[in-house]
C-alpha cells in the first residue's frame, strides 16, 4: 500500500456542528442535579491563614458542603499536585515543594484556592462564599527574577527552583576568546495568559465504585493517572472524558488543584459536581506563560560566521512547579537553542525562580518561541553591528542542505531542511526589493516604517508514539479511535479524510472517537504540534496491518493470491473479483470473522520533525503617539507534506495572531505586593481583528524523512516566528530615531517613551 502523499481540501466537517450551536461543550452538558462549585481564593500573594471558619457558610440556603484542606485530609487527599522536576546542575533534581489542592496553612499567590463551596446553584454558592470567616497574616513577598528575596519554599534556598545547563561551556569560552566580533543582547519575555475562548471547566461523578471525570483538556491519560494517584484509586476506577473544547494553547494540558477538589467532593457526597469559572477567576488561576529575561552573546569570525553562542536566562516558575514548568525554559528551550544556524559551540545556563505569582507553564510554542525570538533578535542586532544585510547574515550561517541530518550543540538532530530556498521565496513574495520605496512613502506621511525578519525552527514535541484503531460497525459506519485531542484544530476532518484517502472508505461514514480513556486505552494527547504528524503515522501503520489481515482472509475467499490493495480496491491475479474495504468487512462479518472487525496499532516515530520558515513583516509607527500599525505580514513555511493546506494556513493565521498579541498588546502585570493588575479584559489587552492585515502564506516543503507522510507539523509555527519578526520590525522603524533597544509588549506608551528618551539623549549630546 502506498503512503498517502497528496494534499486534501474541502470544508471542515465539524464546523456544521459548531456553527449551528450543536457543539458539546462541558458547561452545556453537565449532569442533571450537579452541585455547583465555587472557590475561595487567596486575596494576597503570601500569607499565613489565621482563621478559616466555614460553619456559617454551611448553613446558607442550598449549600451541600464547604470544604477546606481539613476535609480533603479526611478524604486522604493530601498529595502534591503533579509538577515535573528536571535535572539540576547542582546535583539531583530541581526543587519539588508540596503544592496542595487547597491551601491549608500558607497561601503563596493571589488566586490560590483555599476553600470550596458546593451548592445547588452557583448563586447560592457565591452567597455562601461571602459567609466564610477568613483571616490571615501577611508575609513578605518575593517578585523578582533573581536569587534571594523572601523565602517561598524551604526546599528552594534563595528561591532557586532549578539551575540547569546544556552545551560545551569550555568550547564556547574558547570561541569567544578568538572572536573577531561579539554581539550582546538582552531580551525580556513578557508574561501572558492563554485566554482561551472557553475557560477551564470540569465535572466529576461517582457511581459508588468508579469516578467519571470530564474536563476540557488536551488529553485524558495524565489526568487519569493523577486522579488515581491523588484520590487513592485504582486506574480502572477512573474514567476520564473530554467533550468539545474551545481552545487550549498548552494551558489546558495540565492538571490543576480544582480538578482534584471537585472529584474528591463528588466521591464523598455521591453527587455530580461541576465547576465553571468566570474570566477573572481564570486569569488569576490559569497557568501563566513566558516570563523570563535572557542575555544572548554571539561570537563571529572575520568572515561573519558564528563560532559560538552563549545564553543566560532567568525564568519565573511562579509559586509552585506546574506540570511542565521546570521543563519549558530548560529542555524545550534548548531544542531549538541555535535555531537554523550552523553553530559549532553553544552553552545555555538557566535558573528557574519561585515568585509569589501564579505558576508558569506551557503556552503555544512552549520554550521554542522564546529561544527563536532570542537568537533571531540577536541575529538582527549582529547584522546592524557588522554592517551586513540581515538576509545575507542569515544565509551565510544557515545549516546547508547537504549537512542534514544535522546534530545541534544541544544534541538534537534535525532531519532535513533547505532554509535558503525558503528565505529566497519569502524575499520574493514579500517584495523586499520594494521596501525602500514603501518606507519613503511612509516618511512623507510622517510615519516611521520598519521591516522585520525572523527565520524560525521548531521541534515537534510530546510522546513519539501514538495509537490508532478502526472498528467496523454493523450499520456500515466505521469508527476511528485516536489518541490526540482536538481543541479546535479540525482533527475530525483531517483524520477522517486521511483514513478515507488511504482506504477508499466513505468519509461520511467515518466517525472519529477521541478523549475517552475507556474507549482508547493509551494516547499522547495534543501538545507540541504533534497531533496530525503522530496520529496519521499511527493510522498509516494501522491501515497497513489491517489491509494485510483482510488480504489474508480474502485469499481464502476468492481462491487467488496474492491479494493486493490499490486505490481502495482488493484484487488478485487470475481473479476478476474486486472488493472495496467496506465490502471486504461486510463479507468478513458474514463469515463470522469478528476478529477482523477491529484493528489497532501503536506506532513510534523514527524521529522528530522540524517545521521551519521565514516570517517577514512591515510596521508603521506614528512618532507622535507611538501607535503601531501592522501593514504586512508574510509567512513562508516548510511544513513538509501538507495533508490539508487550508487547515495548515488557519493554524498559521491563528499562531501569528497570538504572536502579535504577545508582541504588541498582552501582558500579565502584578504590583510589588503580588496583586494582579490585569485581571480582566478591561486591563489585559487582547488583539482585535481590525489590527491585523490579511496574512500571506505559502508552503515551500522539504518533506520530513522521519514519518511516512513527510509531514512536519504546523500548530505552533505562527507564534514561534511572529514575535521576533515584529520586534525586529519595530526596532528597525525606530533605529534612525536613535532607539537602540525594544522589548515586548510594543505598546504605544512604551514606543513613545523610547522615542522621547532617544530624542532627549540627542538633544543632550
Amino acid at each position: 500500500m502506498r503512503a498517502f502523499g497528496k494534499s486534501q481540501g474541502g470544508t471542515r466537517r465539524e464546523d456544521i456542528r459548531f456553527l449551528t450551536g450543536q457543539g458539546r461543550y462541558l458547561a452545556d452538558i453537565l449532569p442533571a442535579g450537579a452541585l455547583q462549585a465555587v472557590f475561595l481564593r487567596a486575596p494576597v500573594a503570601h500569607a499565613r491563614i489565621t482563621a478559616l471558619d466555614v460553619a456559617a457558610a454551611r448553613e446558607m440556603p442550598g449549600v451541600a458542603a464547604v470544604w477546606t484542606a481539613k476535609e480533603l485530609a479526611e478524604e486522604d487527599v493530601t498529595g502534591s499536585i503533579y509538577g515535573l522536576a528536571v535535572d539540576d546542575r547542582r546535583g539531583g533534581k530541581g526543587a519539588s515543594p508540596h503544592r496542595p489542592v487547597l491551601a491549608g496553612g500558607i497561601m503563596r499567590h493571589v488566586g490560590e484556592p483555599v476553600a470550596m463551596v458546593l451548592a445547588e446553584t452557583k448563586a447560592q454558592a457565591l452567597d455562601a462564599l461571602e459567609a466564610i470567616d477568613f483571616d490571615y497574616e501577611e508575609m513578605p513577598v518575593s517578585m523578582g527574577l533573581g536569587p534571594g528575596g523572601a523565602a517561598i519554599h524551604a526546599e528552594a534556598p534563595d528561591n532557586i527552583g532549578i539551575d540547569w545547563e546544556i552545551g560545551d561551556e569550555a568550547a564556547v569560552e574558547a570561541a569567544f576568546a578568538r572572536a573577531a566580533h561579539v554581539t550582546r543582547l538582552g531580551v525580556r519575555q513578557n508574561r501572558v495568559t492563554a485566554a482561551s475562548l472557553e475557560p477551564r471547566v470540569a465535572c466529576a461523578e461517582w457511581d459508588g465504585k468508579r469516578l467519571h471525570f470530564s474536563f476540557n483538556g488536551q488529553g485524558v491519560w495524565v489526568m487519569k493517572r493523577e486522579m488515581a494517584r491523588l484520590l487513592g484509586l485504582e486506574p480502572d476506577q477512573v474514567h476520564v472524558t473530554i467533550p468539545d473544547v474551545g481552545g487550549g494553547f498548552g494551558m489546558k494540558v495540565m492538571v490543576y488543584p480544582e480538578h482534584f477538589a471537585i472529584a474528591a467532593a463528588a466521591r464523598a457526597l455521591g453527587r455530580p459536581v461541576g465547576w465553571m469559572p468566570e474570566r477573572g477567576e481564570s486569569i488569576a488561576s490559569d497557568n501563566g506563560a513566558r516570563d523570563l529575561v535572557s542575555e544572548a552573546e554571539l561570537a563571529f569570525d572575520a568572515a561573519h560566521r558564528i563560532i559560538g553562542y552563549r545564553v543566560r536566562s532567568r525564568f519565573n516558575l511562579g509559586a509552585y512547579n506546574s506540570q511542565f514548568g521546570q521543563n519549558i525554559q530548560t529542555v524545550l528551550f534548548s531544542k531549538v537553542l541555535t535555531g537554523v544556524y550552523d553553530i559549532p559551540a553553544a552553552h545555555l545556563q538557566v535558573a528557574g525562580i519561585y515568585t509569589n505569582t501564579t505558576p508558569v507553564d506551557a503556552y503555544r510554542g512552549a520554550g521554542r518561541p522564546e529561544a527563536v525570538t532570542l537568537i533571531e533578535r540577536a541575529m538582527d542586532m549582529a547584522a546592524r553591528e557588522l554592517g551586513i544585510s540581515p538576509f545575507e547574515l542569515r544565509l551565510r550561517n544557515f545549516i546547508a542542505p547537504k549537512a542534514f541530518p544535522y546534530t545541534t550543540p544541544s544534541g538534537v538532530t534535525y532531519d532535513v531542511g533547505d532554509f535558503a530556498r525558503v528565505l529566497a521565496r519569502a524575499q520574493e513574495l514579500g517584495d523586499v526589493a520594494g521596501y525602500a520605496e514603501r518606507k519613503a512613502k511612509s516618511a512623507v506621511a510622517g510615519r516611521l516604517r520598519g521591516l522585520g525578519l525572523a527565520y524560525y525552527v521548531e521541534a515537534i514535541l510530546g510522546e513519539e508514539a501514538e495509537n490508532a484503531a478502526v472498528e467496523f460497525l454493523q450499520d456500515g459506519r466505521v469508527r476511528l479511535y485516536v489518541g490526540t485531542q482536538s481543541n479546535g484544530q479540525g482533527h475530525e476532518t483531517v483524520y477522517a479524510r486521511y483514513l478515507s484517502g488511504l482506504t477508499g472508505l466513505d468519509e461520511d461514514m467515518i466517525e472519529v472517537v477521541q478523549g475517552d480513556s475507556d474507549q482508547i486505552a493509551r494516547g499522547g494527547g495534543t501538545g507540541g504540534s504533534r497531533s496530525v504528524t503522530v496520529q496519521t503515522t499511527a493510522t498509516h501503520g494501522m491501515v497497513e496491518q489491517m489491509v494485510a489481515a483482510f488480504a489474508g482472509f480474502l485469499e481464502g475467499e476468492i481462491e487467488a493470491a496474492p491479494v493486493g490493495f490499490d486505490e481502495g480496491i482488493f484484487s488478485a491475479p487470475g481473479s476478476n473479483q474486486r472488493l472495496t474495504l467496506a465490502e471486504a468487512a461486510e463479507l468478513a462479518r458474514a463469515r463470522g470473522r469478528n476478529d477482523l472487525m477491529r484493528h489497532e496499532r501503536r506506532v513510534k516515530l523514527p524521529g522528530r520533525s522540524f517545521p521551519n520558515g521565514a516570517h517577514i513583516c512591515e510596521v508603521e509607527i506614528d512618532p507622535e503617539t507611538g501607535d503601531l500599525r501592522l501593514e504586512r505580514f508574510l509567512a513562508v513555511d516548510d511544513f513538509g507534506v501538507l495533508v490539508n493546506p487550508a487547515l495548515a494556513q488557519g493554524q498559521v493565521h491563528g499562531g501569528v495572531a497570538q504572536g502579535f498579541g504577545q508582541a504588541v498588546r498582552e501582558e500579565i502585570l502584578f504590583d510589588e505586593d503580588g496583586q494582579l493588575l490585569t485581571g480582566s479584559f478591561m486591563d489585559y489587552a487582547m488583539p482585535r481583528a481590525d489590527e491585523l492585515p490579511f496574512f500571506g502564506f505559502e508552503s515551500v516543503p522539504t518533506p520530513s524523512v522521519n514519518n511516512p507522510i513527510g509531514m512536519k507539523g504546523c500548530g505552533e509555527a505562527g507564534t514561534v516566528g511572529a514575535m521576533a519578526a515584529l520586534s525586529n520590525a519595530v526596532l528597525d522603524s525606530l533605529w534612525d530615531e536613535g532607539v537602540r533597544a525594544v522589548d515586548m509588549p510594543l505598546t504605544p506608551q512604551r514606543i513613545w517613551s523610547w522615542l522621547q528618551a532617544a530624542r532627549a539623549q540627542r538633544q543632550a549630546g
